[in-house]
C-alpha cells in the first residue's frame, strides 16, 4: 500500500515586538515622505482655483478658498496660448518618436559583436562629457538653414547617450542571442531581425524612453529661446513665461501709468498675476503627470534594467 506523502510544514517565524515597531515606524516615515512630495503639487492645484485675496492672506492650505477660475481665464484669453500648446505637442510627439527610433537602432547596433564596437561606444560616451558648445552649434544650425524652423525643434537633441546605454543594456540582457541565430538560419538580416524581433520584445524599454524623451522635450525651454524668433512657432513654456512676466511687471506698470494714484488697480494686477503663476504650472505639468501615470509600470522596470552591468 502506497504511503501517503504529507506536505511539509512551513516554518513560520513569529513576528516580534521589535518587528512590528519597525514596520510601524517605517510605514509612518514613508507616508511622511509621500506627503512632503505630494503636498506642494496639491497646494499648486488648490491655489490655482482659489481667489487672489485668499492666497495673499495665507488662507489656502488644503482646499480651495473662494473658488475662482480667474487665473485660467487670464491664460486662455491669451491669443498665443492654444497655438503654443499645439506646437509643444507637435514638437514633443514628433521629437520623441524620432529619438526613440534613433536610440533603439543605435543601441541594437552597439549590442552586436563587431570589430570596433568599443571604439564606437567610446565615441558616444565621449559626447556625454565634452561638447562643442552653444556658439558652434548655433552657427552650424544657422548655416544649415535650420534657424527658426520646426524641423530643428524636432531633430535637435535626438539622442541621449544615457538613454542609449540603458537601451543597449536592455537588449543585451533581456533578449537572448539565440533568437538572432535562429533568425539568421531562417534567412533574416539585421533589419528584419530588428523590426520583427527586437522592437516587439522591447515594449518595456520603449515605454521608458518615451517617458524620458517626452518629459525632456516638453520641458525644454532653452532651445526655443535660442533658435525661435517667430511667435507662431513658440512653445508653451515660452508663451507662459511671456505672459507671467507681462502680468507681473508690465500689467502693474500699465496700471500705474494709466491709473496714477489708484492703488487698487495696481494691487489687483499683482494679485491676478500671482494666481496666473499657479494656473500656468498646472497647465504645463498636467501632460507630464498623465504620461508618468500611464507609463509607471514600465518606467520602474526599465530603470532597474538600466542599473545592470552590460
Amino acid at each position: 500500500m502506497a504511503q501517503k506523502i504529507l506536505p511539509k510544514k512551513k516554518n513560520i517565524i513569529g513576528r516580534t515586538y521589535k518587528d512590528r515597531v519597525f514596520d510601524a515606524v517605517n510605514t509612518a516615515f514613508w507616508f511622511a515622505v509621500l506627503a512632503l512630495i505630494l503636498y506642494p503639487l496639491w497646494l499648486v492645484i488648490v491655489a490655482s482655483v482659489s481667489s487672489a485675496d485668499a492666497i495673499f492672506a495665507g488662507r489656502v492650505w488644503l482646499w480651495p478658498v473662494d473658488f475662482s477660475l480667474i487665473g485660467y481665464e487670464a491664460l486662455f484669453q491669451h491669443q498665443m496660448l492654444l497655438r503654443s500648446y499645439l506646437n509643444s505637442i507637435i514638437y514633443t510627439a514628433a521629437g520623441t518618436a524620432l529619438s526613440v527610433i534613433v536610440t533603439m537602432m543605435a543601441s541594437y547596433s552597439l549590442s552586436r559583436k563587431f570589430a570596433g564596437r568599443r571604439l564606437f561606444s567610446l565615441y558616444f560616451i565621449f559626447t556625454m562629457f565634452f561638447t562643442g558648445g552653444l556658439i558652434p552649434q548655433f552657427l552650424m544650425n544657422q548655416r544649415l538653414g535650420l534657424y527658426n524652423t520646426v524641423t530643428l525643434m524636432i531633430i535637435i537633441n535626438s539622442l541621449s547617450v544615457w538613454n542609449l546605454m540603458i537601451a543597449r543594456t536592455y537588449i543585451s540582457t533581456s533578449i537572448p542571442n539565440e533568437l538572432y541565430e535562429a533568425a539568421v538560419v531562417d534567412g533574416a538580416g539585421h533589419f528584419t531581425y530588428f523590426f520583427r524581433v527586437i522592437l516587439p520584445l522591447s515594449g518595456t524599454i520603449i515605454a521608458v524612453l518615451c517617458v524620458y524623451y517626452g518629459v525632456a522635450r516638453w520641458n525644454d525651454f532653452f532651445t526655443g529661446l535660442v533658435y525661435l524668433r517667430d511667435e507662431s512657432k513658440f512653445t508653451l513654456q515660452m508663451v507662459l513665461r511671456q505672459l507671467i512676466v507681462t502680468m507681473s511687471a508690465g500689467t502693474a506698470l500699465d496700471s500705474l501709468m494709466g491709473f496714477f494714484g489708484d492703488g487698487q488697480q495696481i494691487s489687483d494686477a499683482i494679485r491676478k498675476a500671482e494666481v496666473v503663476k499657479y494656473s500656468s504650472i498646472v497647465i504645463s505639468t498636467a501632460p507630464v503627470i498623465v504620461l508618468y501615470v500611464q507609463m509607471q509600470k514600465f518606467f520602474v522596470k526599465g530603470v532597474t534594467i538600466g542599473s545592470l552591468k552590460g
